[in-house]
């Protein structure tokens, strides 16, 4: 069964982010095995309209600009005539949401689901229960799932984080790990110091990724240890701190700081290491962890999270995330490097190399979408009662916001008739390139030039369109 699918998320290309690379991934997947996928994201900028990306790949820039941490401002009713208008002209049957922070996300399966049309929602984080910021977003969480159709978690701890913020039925969540390309991701220990220990840190660097720890580390074994340095790609908040610790003890030589790291250059970076160290203080999946592995490097992590389920227990150091902890880690990882027992890197990445694919998420992912085709379509009172039960003062809040958006639909309906939104022709040469059993490598950036032949038609169809309908309204 072939699906319209739209991803719809804050977090997309040309932003860069492990909800970037998911979306983009799986939808070069689901291209590959015969469906037809559309992203809808906000402006980047300049970059509003509509943009194709490899294999046809279509993503909407809506022109909604950032209002916090990358997403729009949360308005609700807004979002409702362009979404509506593109779900149409797509023909789209499944929307896709991603991101438990993403406005647009929410907004656009609170709109599908007005329209009759499944949703299904991936989580990619876990939250607390106790501030102010995760009280607010698992309320929000509890209101958007409401009535959704199925929710995808990255992890087994992320599932059981998942349905306990949004109060909902572990039925309707499925666990699909991330994946990762191991075509880009290969060990190349010609890059490696042979008379130095190189330890690796990628990461976003924020509290919850533990750079303060990371800060208090550095210096304990850069002191004990004279052929230990680091290597750290990435940027955030708490650089400054990294970068007191390196002018306090006089380690520029032996703390190298990359700053931001393209995806493209990551496997360089790793590559060049002995340890990698992941000293997040929360992680639904941590995908760096795999990256590193299939580069062959020993892997020391917190345990915290999914982050266990993700290596076996021979691949990874599992220690807890204080800087007791992730000391005792490294001192073991360094004791075996140097006595020469670290697994040999072609080995693990023969061993790891099929295990995380993005063909078998996309395989299983299309598995829940035809789960949910035969879902009954929830009337306007089965949606009312569902956000009722979101809480005493809430539910009867959520419920207004469902009446308020039906009402508006409806007069969007008769305002401007579906009958009179164009439908977007297909690309029938295009979608022979995508179909296939393979997904394209996320290397791949060059199309094949027939490809482009149907687009002055395609341009030719749509001017003729709306020349047909100018000469309605003169007339």
């Amino acid at each position: 069964m072939k699906h319209n699918v739209c991803m719809v998320s804050d977090f997309f290309f040309p932003n860069t982010g492990g909800v970037e690379s998911h979306i983009y991934q799986l939808s070069q997947c689901l291209l590959a095995r015969g469906h037809k996928v559309v992203v809808i994201t906000h402006a980047y900028g300049e970059r509003t309209g509509i943009r194709y990306l490899t294999n046809f790949l279509k993503v909407y820039y809506l022109p909604f600009g950032p209002f916090y941490n990358q997403c729009v401002l949360p308005t609700v009713f807004t979002t409702l005539p362009l979404i509506r208008n593109i779900l149409i002209r797509e023909n789209i049957t499944i929307v896709h949401g991603h991101s438990s922070f993403s406005t647009m996300a929410h907004e656009a399966m609170f709109h599908a689901k007005t329209m009759g049309l499944k949703t299904v929602f991936t989580d990619h984080s876990l939250f607390g229960f106790a501030d102010a910021s995760s009280i607010i977003t698992n309320a929000i969480l509890q209101f958007s799932l409401a009535d959704v159709n199925h929710v995808i978690c990255v992890s087994h701890t992320s599932k059981e984080n998942t349905v306990l913020r949004a109060s909902m039925s572990p039925s309707l969540v499925s666990v699909i790990p991330n994946a990762v390309d191991p075509t880009v991701f290969k060990p190349d220990t010609s890059k490696r110091k042979q008379d130095r220990i190189t330890i690796v840190i990628v990461s976003r660097l924020v509290y919850r990724k533990g750079m303060d720890l990371l800060a208090a580390i550095i210096p304990i074994i850069c002191k004990a240890h004279h052929d230990v340095d680091f290597l750290i790609g990435g940027d955030g908040p708490m650089r400054i701190n990294i970068e007191e610790v390196r002018e306090r003890y006089l380690l520029q030589e032996r703390v190298t700081m990359l700053g931001a790291v393209q995806h493209s250059n990551v496997k360089n970076v790793l590559n060049q290491g002995d340890i990698f160290i992941n000293a997040s203080l929360t992680e639904a999946f941590c995908i760096a962890i795999v990256e590193a592995t299939l580069c062959g490097l020993q892997v020391v992590s917190t345990r915290v999270g999914g982050v266990p389920e993700v290596l076996p227990e021979d691949l990874i150091l599992l220690v807890e995330p204080s800087v007791k902890g992730i000391l005792s880690g490294l001192e073991e990882a360094i004791s075996r490097r140097r006595m020469g027992t670290f697994l040999c890197p072609e080995a693990v990445y023969q061993r790891m190399a099929h295990v995380y694919t993005w063909q078998n998420v996309a395989k299983r992912t299309e598995k829940v979408y035809d789960s949910i085709l035969n879902d009954e379509t929830l009337s306007l009172s089965q949606r009312f009662e569902c956000y009722y039960k979101c809480g005493p003062a809430a539910g009867k809040f959520f419920v207004l916001l469902a009446a308020i958006n039906f009402i508006f639909f409806w007069f969007l309906e008769w305002f401007c008739p579906r009958e009179d939104i164009d439908m977007v022709p297909g690309l029938p040469e295009a979608q022979s390139l995508t179909k296939g059993t393979e997904c394209p490598s996320a290397t791949t950036r060059t199309l094949d030039p027939s490809a482009t032949k149907d687009y002055p038609a395609l341009s030719h169809r749509v001017t003729r369109s709306k020349a047909r309908r100018k000469q309605v309204v003169q007339s």
